[in-house]
């Protein structure tokens, strides 16, 4: 149901900003707005990076809600019109720290998961935590509980959410006027003996550009593919393909385009109240539009059956513990660029040409055998003791990649949530008395075996 990514926001809301007071504040009279999170999360902003940036998340969520006559005509079910909502699409927009790559992850509505104490911020009704599929949580406390739910569920803070409705979706398709999708055989969702309902969608094998209700019934179907993994997939094709068709028509010297899109991109979607201007979601636009189309990259959870019961799912253990430290961590999920160790002029000194490999550094590495490691074993909780010889095992495996000067602390066990990798700043080396220190920091499971050595220094 939501469709939408973080180039896709950006040309929708760009241009809106010279349009006038008046019509200003007829745009912000369109968006609805709501709290931030509604439930218990401890999830904590990320520290900025050494240029003093830090990522940003954005979760969108697509809600079944058959609230109005309207989403009752495109999605049916009069009977469960006064129902609680349901978040049958959860994606994270993740925009790493230095704006030069985007990742979306989606987690299937049917995964299983902890979900916090949350209040609904309408109502008031509080809700006690429980443990249910993804998508109630969006019933149990406004977009605001499925925010604090992702937190706890991947350690990610947050920053904001944007909801949209089936009617929503509707508006914005028409508005874009189409986005080309294909199949690679026919497609018929309807209902069948068994297996009841189905969005509509009937599609010959090849390519079809889709848009209004048409666009709906694509994003919708999961019969069709098989799961909701499968649909996933196809909605993040739509997205793709949706990028692409608005950059090729060249919105911005449109002004006609660019106030219908503006139109139905406030009039479409609720937003949490620290953006809920169209002032400060111009701001989140310059942002986003950054992005290298090429270095969006889309994925899903990864997922197991659950055993409790084979039509809902589960995190794949350590599998979707990567996804989440690579966001916590803001690891780029290609191999573009940042994170992974090649620049976007492929390796090239931009001042002279040369290759950065090339170029000696003015400050090198001192050799392995002669850096001191300590290493401190942090895995004692509040409740457990500290699992007992990781420091010795870390020591031992260094040792073996060449670090022979380290050695384990013993001194003390401590309690930390995430592996440190402490040294002392650049400036302030030789300097008597002081232990000044940087870090870097990633999520190292207690029974896991270390992955890299400690950062030189």
């Amino acid at each position: 149901m939501l469709r939408w990514s973080a180039t896709t926001l950006a040309v929708l809301i760009l241009g809106t900003a010279g349009a006038g007071y008046l019509y200003y504040e007829h745009l912000n009279g369109n968006l609805e707005k709501g709290e931030r999170s509604s439930g218990d999360s401890k999830a904590r902003r990320t520290e900025p990076n050494a240029a003093g940036q830090t990522p940003l998340n954005i979760l969108l969520i697509g809600s079944d809600s058959r609230a109005s006559d309207k989403n009752v005509a495109l999605g049916g079910g009069r009977d469960t019109r006064g129902n609680p909502p349901l978040g049958d699409v959860q994606m994270l927009i993740h925009l790493s720290a230095d704006r030069e790559s985007a990742a979306v992850v989606s987690i299937p509505r049917d995964t299983r998961v902890d979900i916090p104490g949350c209040t609904d911020p309408k109502t008031g009704d509080d809700y006690p935590a429980t443990n249910d599929i993804i998508n109630t949580s969006l019933g149990r406390g406004g977009p605001g509980c499925t925010l604090a739910t992702w937190e706890n569920l991947t350690g990610v803070y947050i920053d904001h959410w944007m909801t949209i409705d089936f009617a929503g979706v509707v508006s914005m398709a028409d508005a874009i006027g189409g986005v080309e999708v294909c199949v690679s055989q026919n497609v018929w969702d309807r209902p069948l003996p068994g297996v009841p309902g189905g969005s509509g969608l009937k599609m010959k094998a090849g390519s079809e550009k889709v848009e209004g209700e048409r666009a709906l019934q694509w994003l919708r179907t999961r019969h069709a593919w098989g799961s909701d993994l499968l649909r996933a997939r196809a909605q993040h094709m739509y997205m793709n393909s949706m990028i692409r068709t608005l950059r090729d028509q060249n919105v911005f010297t449109d002004s006609g385009r660019l106030m219908d899109l503006a139109e139905a991109a406030t009039s479409s979607l609720t937003v949490s109240e620290e953006i809920g201007t169209v002032k400060k979601l111009y701001d989140l636009g310059t942002q986003l539009k950054t992005v290298p189309p090429d270095r969006i990259t889309m994925t899903t959870l990864p997922t197991v059956e659950d055993p409790q019961d084979r039509n809902h799912l589960l995190a794949a253990g350590t599998d979707a513990e990567q996804v989440w430290t690579m966001l916590r961590d803001d690891v780029a999920f290609d191999d573009k660029g940042g994170k992974n160790g090649k620049d976007r002029n492929g390796g090239k000194n931009k001042a002279s040409g040369k290759d950065e490999k090339d170029k000696a550094s003015d400050d090198p590495a001192a050799p392995d055998a002669e850096i001191g490691v300590l290493v401190q074993n942090a895995t004692r909780s509040a409740s457990l003791g500290p699992v007992g010889g990781r420091a010795n095992a870390i020591v031992r495996s260094l040792v073996t990649k060449g670090f022979t000067r380290a050695a384990p602390d013993t001194s003390r066990a401590l309690a930390e949530e995430r592996t440190a990798v402490r040294y002392p700043a650049a400036d302030s080396r030789g300097t008597p008395g002081g232990w000044p220190s940087r870090s870097v920091s990633r999520r190292v499971p207690s029974g896991s075996p270390p992955t890299s050595p400690v950062s030189r220094s």
